[in-house]
C-alpha cells in the first residue's frame, strides 16, 4: 500500500469509522454524545465538547496550512471553544470536525509520496509524515480521554 493511502487509512480510523485499535473513534462517540453531555464538566478535566474542538482546531488549522503553506494556528488558542447552550451549537461543531476529518484525510490521500519526508512549512516543525502522525497520536490521546469522561458522565448521572 502506498504511503499516502496507509496514512490517510489510518487518519480515518481514529477519527471517521476505525475500530481496530481503540475499538471506537471519533465519529462514533461524538454523535452518540447530546449537548449536555459534550458541555459537562468532570473536576478539572476538558469537556467532550472541549476536546471535540480541539482536535478540529488543529485539524483546520494543518489544512489550511497544506493549502498556504502557512502555520497561522497557536496553541493557546487552541481550546478556545465558543459557547454551546444548544444541540444546535453542540451539532455544528459535530459536523464541522466530521467534515474536516474528511477533508484532512481525503488531502493526505492525495500527497505525492515525496511530500512526507520534506519539511512541514518551517524545518523547526519537521516533516509532513512527522506531523501527520502527530495529528493521528494526538486524536487517538484525546478520544481515550473522551471514552473516559462519557462512561464517567454516565455513571454519575444514573
Amino acid at each position: 500500500m502506498k504511503r499516502n493511502l496507509a496514512i490517510a487509512s489510518r487518519l480515518r480510523e481514529v477519527l471517521l469509522d476505525g475500530r481496530w485499535i481503540a475499538n471506537t473513534n471519533f465519529k462514533e462517540q461524538i454523535l452518540s454524545t447530546d449537548w449536555r453531555q459534550a458541555v459537562q464538566k468532570f473536576e478539572n478535566l476538558n469537556s467532550v465538547a472541549a476536546l471535540t474542538y480541539h482536535i478540529n482546531y488543529y485539524l483546520a488549522g494543518i489544512l489550511s496550512a497544506f493549502q498556504t503553506g502557512k502555520l497561522e494556528i497557536r496553541d493557546k488558542y487552541s481550546f478556545d471553544l465558543p459557547p454551546i447552550n444548544s444541540e444546535a451549537d453542540w451539532n455544528k461543531l459535530v459536523i464541522e470536525f466530521l467534515n474536516n476529518s474528511e477533508k484532512f484525510a481525503k488531502q493526505v490521500e492525495q500527497m505525492d509520496d515525496s511530500i512526507f519526508d520534506q519539511p512541514f512549512v518551517d524545518e523547526k516543525y519537521g516533516s509532513y509524515l512527522r506531523n501527520i502522525e502527530g495529528v493521528i497520536e494526538h486524536s487517538y490521546y484525546h478520544l481515550g480521554q473522551i471514552v473516559l469522561l462519557k462512561k464517567t458522565i454516565l455513571q454519575t448521572s444514573e
